[in-house]
């Protein structure tokens, strides 16, 4: 049974994400300290709320967690914690991400639909190949909830459209973001759960 390292930032939506790492076959362990991931081999970001809340990641985590990845740690940025992933976001301007995706994140249009974006919508495929998400990935739904959201770009693997056309999941080798949430998304959100934990298993 694998063991996937929780980044516990006080931003986190922790008990169903656990439930849903256990539901799956994993172990999740919460970490909250730079000393509690030194040694990590599969690390997973939730979040929701403010980007202002990434803060508490500071320069620290950002080379402890960027360590990681140089070792060939998998990680998984969930919601808030994929957008972290990316260079900032406007909500926040003087918080900086960690950079492993290009761009910034930005403010839905609320002129022509509601916003917040909360509830289910469609995740749609792009042309870059990808090995978190099954070919039938194209067209289901997933469960969102956010205001602020991440740029289209090579890194994309499936956009979603509230208003405007964002990134919904972004993939550069291990490294991995869903902007919806997996744990309140069903039987979608636990086979992306299952193939993140294969490819950390070395078997993807």
């Amino acid at each position: 049974m694998i063991t996937i390292d929780v980044v516990d930032y006080g931003a986190g939506n922790l008990a169903s994400v656990n439930r849903a790492l256990g539901a799956v076959g994993a172990t999740p362990r919460l970490v909250s300290t730079v000393a509690d991931i030194t040694s990590s081999t599969t690390l997973l970001i939730p979040g929701v709320g403010h980007f202002n809340a990434t803060r508490s990641l500071s320069p620290d985590w950002h080379r402890a967690v960027r360590t990681r990845i140089d070792a060939g740690a998998a990680v998984l940025g969930i919601c808030l914690g994929m957008q972290w992933l990316f260079e900032g976001s406007e909500e926040a301007p003087d918080v900086a991400g960690l950079g492993v995706f290009r761009g910034r994140c930005f403010r839905l249009d609320g002129s022509a639909v509601k916003v917040p974006h909360v509830g289910w919508n469609s995740l749609e495929r792009t042309a870059t190949p990808s090995r978190l998400l099954p070919d039938a990935t194209d067209g289901a739904y997933a469960y969102f909830t956010h205001t602020f959201a991440a740029p289209v770009s090579d890194a994309t693997v499936a956009t979603t459209t509230h208003a405007m056309t964002f990134a919904s999941v972004v993939e550069d080798g291990r490294v991995f973001g869903a902007q919806w949430h997996p744990e309140k998304s069903g039987d979608m959100g636990l086979e992306l759960l299952k193939r993140f934990i294969d490819i950390a298993s070395g078997g993807r």
